[in-house]
């Protein structure tokens, strides 16, 4: 008896092992499909037009020309787009996230009569298609002189991205313990203190999350840039590199690997730094109660 009970428990282990060997070389093909785009664009960077036209898509550069990255910063004017789209995503994210945070804590934490009323009202900006609202937009801004402003761009990715991020913020607000906040009510600590020193601080996992959709988005977005930004000192990368296409058209690799090389280097970066924060923030948010 203890001897058949042993070879099931070692017939159990070893298809556990194989299960495990099937997921991890699974796990390793989807990671090579994802990853292999971003080394071929690396590649791609430091051919030349004869190694792009003349050779194999998927040949290694011969000679690569790092210059190319040289020549996209200074005289495709990537510098100043590049500049832009930083402190553009950075403002927007920091307004987004921290108007969220202001709702989502009214909603969840303060008794009032309107505030499903409210949360129903930012929540039908979900279904706001951005094209929809290009034209009352830019008539607004054109009236408000705010047209080829950069902030014309910052108020646009707030207002956009705000219901998205009450509804990530929604659900771990809902898991916050209340004791905390009734016990700094008894120790007399004013709503503004509960929310910045007590609350705030709780939800900074869910917080990364909402910053890096947030940053996400607003990086990569072209249409609200290329339709209230005319001027190049303030459009952003995304724009930029429209505008670069067609000044340089015959400098493939400096065109087609250098530019977007550069465009999704921060991407990556803020990525890696906050990707703890975010599974975190994404776990946390996830269960009720």
């Amino acid at each position: 008896m203890a001897l058949s009970r042993q070879n099931v428990k070692s017939d159990q282990s070893a298809w556990t092992r194989i299960g495990m060997t099937v997921l991890y070389i699974a796990l390793i093909i989807v990671a090579i499909f994802q990853i292999y785009p971003l080394i071929w664009l690396f590649l791609f960077s430091l051919k030349s037009n004869a190694e792009v036209f003349g050779l194999s898509p998927f040949a290694l550069p011969q000679e690569p020309k790092w210059e190319n990255y040289v020549r996209v910063w200074t005289d495709g004017n990537i510098d100043l787009y590049f500049f832009n789209s930083v402190w553009i995503t950075i403002v927007s994210v920091i307004l987004t996230v921290l108007l969220a945070s202001f709702v989502t804590f009214a909603i969840t934490r303060m008794q009032w009569k309107l505030n499903k009323l409210v949360l129903g009202l930012f929540m039908v900006g979900l279904m706001v298609p951005i094209h929809s609202a290009l034209i009352p937009l830019f008539d607004f801004f054109l009236q408000l002189d705010l047209v080829d402003h950069p902030l014309s761009i910052i108020l646009s990715y707030t207002a956009f991205n705000l219901p998205l991020t009450i509804m990530i913020l929604l659900g771990f607000y809902y898991t916050l313990p209340r004791e905390v906040e009734e016990a700094a009510v008894v120790d007399g600590c004013s709503v503004h203190r509960i929310f910045f020193q007590i609350t705030l601080p709780m939800t900074t996992p869910v917080m990364a999350t909402t910053a890096i959709i947030n940053m996400i988005y607003n990086w990569n977005e072209f249409v609200f840039v290329n339709t209230f930004i005319s001027s190049d000192k303030f459009k952003t990368l995304t724009v930029g590199i429209q505008n670069f296409i067609g000044q340089y058209l015959t400098d493939w690799g400096a065109i087609g690997g250098a530019t977007l090389v550069i465009s999704i280097i921060p991407i990556l970066i803020a990525f890696l730094i906050l990707s703890d924060r975010i599974v975190e923030g994404i776990a946390a948010g996830s269960i009720k109660g």
